[in-house]
């Protein structure tokens, strides 16, 4: 058994940790979890992540769930890889900045366009994401014109917005924009992110492949 085990199912956000463990590339462990048969919602995976979500991992008998968390604890634990700026640099805070900003207006904007929810002037006062626009603004003027959202290399900030940004152009949630698409193109031909995506894409049922 590894000492690392990823609990996941190939159609999730589980997607974005399987890149960021195929990046740090530390042997691990594949527990895929079918909607199906109701894997997440078993006693036995409820005692991992009460929520009945994936993806979460277990590392040295320390659970981790919620994807920005994963990202963040994997590029510590193991940060002879390169995916975050050193604890005391300058870079660390716009680092958490936008690899936060990722899982807090990002998702919650999209996810509210995912459902049709266009808040009101009041609304937006009150949300911590305000409104979509909003979101995809601030987004847009961080990355345009630049390889990378911090410093001048590869974070697992730019692996966790690159998977937001691809994921939403695809299915529509966020608009395509020039600046999205150069950002997404450069970062999804890492081979890191096309080894997950295959191992992931293999892993889909074969009926389910059919009706995407």
């Amino acid at each position: 058994m590894s000492d690392l085990v990823f609990y996941t199912n190939p159609m999730s956000r589980g997607r974005i940790v399987r890149w960021m463990l195929e990046e740090v590339g530390q042997p691990y462990e594949t527990r895929v979890l079918r909607w199906e048969t109701g894997d997440a919602k078993a006693a036995e995976y409820l005692a991992i992540n009460p929520m009945g979500k994936v993806p979460a991992i277990v590392h040295d008998g320390v659970v981790v769930t919620e994807c920005a968390a994963i990202c963040a604890y994997l590029a510590d634990v193991f940060p002879e890889v390169g995916l975050a700026p050193p604890a005391h640099s300058p870079l660390r805070g716009p680092y958490y900045r936008w690899l936060f900003f990722g899982a807090g207006p990002i998702e919650q904007a999209v996810a509210a366009k995912a459902v049709n929810l266009e808040p009101t002037t009041e609304q937006r006062r009150s949300l911590g994401f305000g409104c979509i626009e909003d979101v995809l603004g601030a987004v847009e003027t961080a990355i345009k014109d630049r390889p990378y959202i911090v410093g001048d290399s590869f974070t697992a900030a730019d692996l966790y917005l690159a998977s937001h940004l691809s994921w939403g152009m695809t299915f529509g949630t966020i608009e395509k924009r020039p600046a999205f698409e150069t950002y997404v193109a450069r970062h999804v031909q890492r081979p890191a992110a096309e080894r997950a995506n295959e191992i992931d894409n293999a892993l889909i049922p074969t009926e389910a492949q059919s009706m995407s």
